[in-house]
């Protein structure tokens, strides 16, 4: 069946007060960037509190739709069949043929659903509903009418024109990317921190991320994997910047003047300063990390805390309290699973001690530090220098 058209039906934004329309025309940004991928050429447009994606002659149904479930503020996703308002009568059977070809033989209940946009139309909506259903029952025998649990719905909204539609098709919810402004992601090679940007791009925070590489101990099929996670998160956030900072120098100094025990903690606070360095040169309001509590050593509270102290801008775990299974069935929804367990390192597995420090003394790793004063800030400059920005999309 071809469909003239999509409703696109949002929720949070629906709450918004006189800034509404900033939300509303975010999202319809975001709905024409994930479009301009698809082949044909789609109009969105904001009509009388409604957004409609009107589509071409000729166009891949699913590959239109595959686009929209990606637009964070989208719910609902409902194809609509769009007919020339010639009277009530051919309206009948122009909604019978609807459902004779979407539903041929339907034999469950059902209820019809008007909204009459069109106020100048002579019948009221419950009237068009009632003698809708009749004309229905009479071409389908053996399906019922029930107005509190329908197996379907059919709606029916008369405007200039008259639109039927009666699948919902889920969106992800969320809000529209930039509404919330925007904060760096530490994106390394695993499953959780993909999900995490991810999850806060779902709120509405444009994200561009940071990447720390340690050749020759990590490959540049490690890399690419990074950059391939990056891509398939954009596929929801939008383009990301991603900044690939050489990390090697800065690793092996860490490793021959602090203690082994505390060096996934030490190398973790400088991760931290160098992508607030980014973070603030970008103007984010954030620093975006995947760890989740008692995880692994570096992701006690304790530890977390120790990290957190080098920051001054806030720091959004959004998978803090999940369990790997739940962090895994988000990967694998979003696509991001298969790519993350590839078999390339990156630099944090490379250096790990065997019995790293659970529970960090704050004083103790500010001294260990202290044996960093000679090079650290030269390091860190020429990391910071060397660091290549690819952008993603």
């Amino acid at each position: 069946m071809l469909f003239h058209a999509f409703l696109i039906k949002y929720a949070e934004i629906a709450i918004k007060g006189k800034n509404r329309y900033l939300f509303e025309d975010a999202l319809v940004k975001q709905m024409r960037m994930a479009l301009s991928r698809v082949e044909g050429e789609f109009k969105v447009t904001k009509e009388q509190g409604r957004v409609y994606v009107f589509c071409p002659e000729s166009y891949d149904f699913d590959e239109a739709v595959e686009a929209l479930q990606r637009v964070f503020g989208i719910v609902g996703i409902c194809p609509v069949v769009i007919y020339e308002d010639k009277g009530f009568e051919q309206m009948a059977e122009d909604v019978v043929s609807y459902m004779e070809a979407r539903y041929p033989g339907y034999e469950g209940s059902f209820k019809v659903y008007t909204r009459r946009a069109k106020k100048s139309y002579p019948m009221t909506s419950m009237e068009v509903s009632a003698e809708l259903g009749g004309r229905i029952l009479d071409a389908f025998p053996l399906a019922r009418v029930d107005v509190h649990n329908p197996e379907l719905t059919l709606s029916v909204e008369i405007r200039e024109k008259i639109y039927v539609y009666s699948e919902t098709i889920p969106g992800p919810g969320g809000m529209p990317v930039g509404t919330n402004g925007k904060a760096m992601l530490l994106l390394s090679g695993g499953i959780d921190s993909p999900v995490a940007g991810y999850m806060i791009a779902k709120r509405g925070v444009k994200i561009d991320a940071v990447y720390f590489h340690a050749p020759p101990y990590t490959s540049e099929r490690a890399k690419q994997k990074v950059v391939d996670l990056a891509a398939l998160v954009a596929k929801y956030s939008g383009p990301i910047r991603l900044h690939v900072v050489n990390f090697t120098d800065i690793q092996l100094y860490i490793y021959d003047q602090c203690p082994h025990e505390e060096l996934t903690i030490i190398m973790r606070r400088y991760m931290m300063r160098i992508a607030e360095h980014f973070a603030k040169e970008s103007n984010c309001l954030g620093l975006i990390t995947g760890e989740s509590i008692g995880q692994v050593a570096s992701q006690t509270l304790q530890s977390l805390a120790a990290t957190n102290e080098v920051c001054t801008l806030p720091v959004y775990r959004p998978v803090i309290g999940f369990d790997k299974q739940e962090i895994v069935e988000i990967s694998r929804k979003i696509n991001t699973f298969e790519t993350s367990i590839l078999p390339f390192e990156d630099c944090c597995t490379i250096f790990v001690a065997k019995h790293p420090v659970t529970k960090p003394n704050l004083n103790v790793i500010r001294r260990s530090e202290g044996k960093l004063a000679e090079k650290i800030d030269e390091l860190v400059e020429e990391a910071l220098r060397t660091t290549e920005v690819i952008e993603v999309q």
